[in-house]
């Protein structure tokens, strides 16, 4: 018997709610910083690039990318980018190696702040983390969107963990002597130039304690270390070291927007915070 257009359309619809739920999610933008700033993106293996990988973010403005259901990835900032007299694009820090705007495929160069996400993973739920593992540039803060986001705050089922997440503080001034990278382009403790980021230990010694490798490759062998606990006591909801997971992962349902920031405005008294940083560097890493 032939079926009538709206009997078709209405199968249809009964067809399409027996198929999973494919989410996809919208990532907003917003530079607080006094300068601007050039957002890198980098999709994981497997997972579909996105409509951009790299673009410039005036002072004050705000951008909007999406991302397909099941995407994964990590997005920073770049911060001093210039493009030389031959048309190459670099970056002072969280530099992609493309040489150009668009990061085509390439990773932030450490140090830099992250931003790590994995859509509709286990369970139907969003993982999403800022790690300093790879050192630090700026301060950024995450914080779910929209009404998948509300519910979970709401709902005494919607798990403790759909909450913002990263690093409020300015680490660069406080970053120890040997982790600091200084606008005259050297990691070194040597006067001269501004602090513009600062390097994980990892990075800075290569030693395998620090980069959880080889003997250390388990959570219980690598354990944190005095540096590791500078970035955790200011920034306690980031990732300080590989192993930090219990309370830097954060999980929202499938669905949820996620609105990023650069430089948020923070309450603390920079000359307070400041005094207590000098006050730590002196008595955790005078031994060191």
């Amino acid at each position: 018997m032939a079926r009538s257009p709206a009997q078709v359309a209405l199968r249809l619809i009964a067809l399409l709610l027996l198929l999973p739920a494919a989410w996809s999610a919208t990532f907003t933008m917003t530079n607080n910083c006094g300068y601007t700033v050039w957002p890198g993106l980098l999709s994981g293996a497997g997972t579909a690039p996105l409509s951009t990988t790299g673009f410039a973010l005036a002072q004050g403005a705000s951008a909007t990318v999406s991302a397909p259901a099941s995407w994964s990835g990590r997005m920073w900032a770049r911060t001093l980018c210039a493009e030389d007299a031959g048309g190459k694009f670099t970056c002072a820090t969280g530099d992609c190696g493309s040489g150009a705007l668009q990061c085509n495929g390439g990773g932030a160069a450490p140090p830099a702040s992250l931003v790590e996400f994995t859509l509709d993973g286990s369970g139907g739920m969003d993982f999403f983390d800022v790690s300093l593992v790879d050192g630090y540039n700026l301060p950024m803060l995450v914080v779910p969107q929209g009404a998948a986001a509300a519910t979970a705050a709401a709902s005494s089922t919607g798990g403790p963990k759909c909450m913002a997440t990263g690093c409020l503080v300015d680490l660069n001034a406080a970053c120890p002597a040997a982790l600091k990278v200084t606008s005259a382009g050297a990691a070194s403790s040597a006067v001269g130039g501004s602090a513009m980021a600062c390097r994980s230990a990892c990075e800075a010694f290569g030693s395998p304690e620090y980069c959880c490798s080889g003997a250390y490759g388990s959570p219980s062998t690598c354990r944190p270390s005095a540096y590791s606990q500078f970035f955790k006591s200011a920034c306690p909801r980031a990732y300080s070291y590989a192993y930090d997971d219990s309370t830097s992962t954060f999980t929202c349902a499938a669905g949820t927007n996620y609105a990023i920031t650069f430089c948020p405005s923070t309450t603390r008294d920079l000359h307070t915070l400041k005094s207590f940083f000098r006050t730590w560097q002196l008595t955790r890493f005078t031994a060191l």
